[in-house]
């Protein structure tokens, strides 16, 4: 299971905590840690650190946009605590986001997304996300330090493993997700159904949208013919 698993810290600040959550990373024999637009020093100064993260770290990659960081993996689960804003996601106790992703990793890769400590993970990361997990801590004090949440996601992962399904499909990876949500808003902007004011916001629900199709590859493929060939039927410019 945990070579396919990819663990990714979304802008992250403190180096005692990328060193953290990379020591749980090793404790729990996952390798594949990506940080995305993470504060340089707070980074560096925690991949000079010595201890039992530092493998971990030294193969850690850094990325610019979430997109990069996501493409190559099928699932993308982001983590969150229930706070005052409204979630356009479904939401999974880790228990049973945990069984899940043990599932998927047996064909698949998986992304799983911890936000900053200060303001978590953002609408627009979240719109990456095909749904969230949170730790079922008491509401008085639901937040928890990066570190610690790493820590315990990864246990509930390998703690009841899975043999791998040969049956299994192999599900659109983000990349192709990614291709699909350009295309069809392309096709949309075209249309006049996307206004310029209210663009951002579109592009998230569309996001949003395609990941909830939990396409299969093969039927990926098949949406992409179908948008290319509407987008040139209307006559909207190819931008490859």
């Amino acid at each position: 299971m945990t070579p396919s698993l990819r663990v990714v810290l979304v802008a992250p600040r403190n180096p005692l905590n990328i060193g953290a959550a990379a020591r749980a990373l090793s404790n729990f024999g996952i390798g594949d840690l990506r940080l995305v637009n993470p504060y340089e020093v707070a980074y560096q100064e925690a991949r000079s650190a010595v201890g039992e993260s530092k493998t971990v770290l030294a193969r850690s990659r850094e990325f610019a946009t979430l997109a990069d960081a996501v493409a190559d993996c099928s699932l993308v689960v982001g983590t969150t605590s229930l706070g005052p804003r409204g979630l356009e996601h479904p939401l999974k106790r880790l228990e049973a986001g945990a069984r899940v992703i043990r599932k998927t990793l047996a064909s698949a890769p998986v992304a799983l997304l911890f936000g900053s400590e200060k303001y978590g993970l953002s609408n627009e990361d979240l719109s990456y996300c095909h749904w969230l997990m949170r730790i079922p801590t008491r509401e008085e004090h639901g937040s928890m330090n990066l570190g610690q949440s790493v820590a315990v996601c990864l246990y509930e992962l390998i703690r009841n493993p899975r043999a791998p399904s040969p049956a299994a499909r192999k599900r659109a990876d983000a990349a192709s997700e990614e291709r699909i949500s350009a295309l069809l808003l392309e096709v949309l902007a075209a249309s006049g159904y996307v206004h310029e004011r209210a663009a951002g916001s579109t592009s998230q629900k569309v996001r949003r949208l395609v990941r909830r199709m939990h396409l299969e590859a093969h039927d990926a493929e098949i949406w992409l013919g179908i948008l290319r060939q509407i987008r040139w039927k209307i006559g909207y410019p190819d931008t490859g």
